[in-house]
């Protein structure tokens, strides 16, 4: 049963919303009572999902909480050709165990914010892969190479002199037979992904008759301003620890902090006006850092993660999660054991090999930026400091 909201309606249709096409045929849509089909694209390039994927994933959730049929596509195909929006070089073709391995945790994090009762997952080698040469070059020949060669980070490559793969100007075209695919009504993505969904519009156009409509959500911008990514080391994650969350939104600048309302909370707009008048924005992110910790653990969790931080930062008197391992052994490198596994500091390898690298971590007290030592646990425990939000003690069970 479609539910008839109307403020719950022209909240989907406006809150954190970038650009919708065709804005007034989906309000038609929406205010008619029909079920739509919708669905939003995530290739597993990648194992860890941020705040910015939750913004699209909580668009989703709430055309499903009106009774829509929502689907989560997973681009476990174009993956392997990897989408070049944004993007200065060609990416690295990722395999089938790389992708397999990603997409692993994916629905455990998305849960987070999605039930998956109310939603559908759906992959699109289903029908990318059965797609013969002679589909292919009937699916090339609805587009030009002109306007392939329009796209910013094309124009960019060719003024460098840096190679365009053949591939990539596959990549929207794929994206975009997903639309004729699933034969949807509406698709979601962030508002880097207009040209591609641009191009399911037509091919949607062409191959079903039916105008798909397009709803882009703004970006969120990571802890530094930049846009949020692992690689620049500014992602807040889903699977951040509490303490971990807290801090990093407790440093976003404060220019950010009204989107982050915005986008990663479910406060009332009116309520965040009234936040606004707050003149410090320290505690305005007092306000931010705990509602978005009791969105993606506890308000327990979240309370705890304010305690923490104001004895590390407004006290100073950190205090150190204690963690038992069975033997020294088991996690004998610092980078693959004692930042990712036991201390939970970062979500990556590659992430700790940078902070360790950069002199972002001590050991009892010692910064060593040989990322690939062994590290002996001291009789007592050893202390590691990450940055200056994390503090973690690691003992040897006896």
């Amino acid at each position: 049963m479609v539910k008839i909201d109307q403020k719950k309606i022209e909240e989907i249709l406006t809150r954190g919303v970038s650009e919708i096409i065709v804005k007034e045929d989906l309000k038609k849509k929406l205010f008619s009572g029909k079920k739509i089909r919708l669905y939003l694209g995530v290739d597993p390039t990648g194992a860890t999902l941020h705040l910015g994927h939750a913004i699209v994933l909580k668009k989703l959730k709430e055309f499903a909480n009106l009774g829509h049929e929502v689907i989560l596509l997973i681009g476990d195909f174009t993956a392997k050709i990897g989408d070049p929006t944004g993007k200065d070089a060609t990416r690295i073709p990722l395999t089938d165990k790389q992708i397999k391995e990603n997409f692993k945790d994916y629905k455990k994090q998305a849960s987070k914010v999605l039930d998956f009762s109310k939603v559908k997952i759906q992959y699109n080698s289903k029908w990318l892969s059965k797609l013969k040469f002679v589909d292919i070059l009937k699916l090339s020949s609805n587009f030009t190479v002109q306007q392939m060669l329009h796209r910013d980070m094309f124009d960019k490559r060719i003024k460098e002199n840096a190679p365009i793969n053949q591939t990539e100007f596959m990549y929207p075209l794929m994206q975009g037979y997903d639309s004729v695919a699933m034969n949807v009504d509406l698709e979601i993505g962030g508002n880097d992904q207009m040209f591609n969904m641009l191009c399911g519009r037509t091919l949607q156009k062409i191959y079903n008759n039916k105008d798909k409509d397009i709803l882009t959500t703004k970006l969120l911008l990571g802890t530094d301003g930049r846009k949020m990514s692992k690689t620049y080391n500014n992602a807040i994650y889903l699977i951040d620890t509490p303490e971990n969350m807290y801090g990093k939104i407790m440093s976003i600048k404060d220019e950010l902090i009204l989107d982050y309302f915005e986008l990663c909370t479910n406060i009332s707009q009116t309520d965040i006006s009234e936040i606004k008048k707050i003149p410090n924005p320290r505690d305005q992110k007092e306000i931010l850092a705990k509602e978005i910790v009791k969105l993606y653990h506890s308000e327990k969790e979240a309370n705890k993660a304010v305690e923490d931080f104001n004895k590390t930062f407004r006290d100073k008197n950190p205090t150190f999660t204690e963690y038992i391992i069975d033997k020294e052994e088991f996690y004998p490198k610092l980078i693959d054991g004692l930042l990712v596994s036991v201390s939970g500091a970062t979500s990556s390898v590659n992430a700790a090999k940078r902070l360790i690298i950069e002199g972002a971590v001590q050991i009892d007290g010692n910064i060593d930026k040989e990322w690939n030592k062994i590290i002996k646990i001291k009789e007592g425990g050893s202390e590691i400091k990450v940055g200056k939000r994390t503090f973690a003690k690691v003992k040897l069970r006896k």
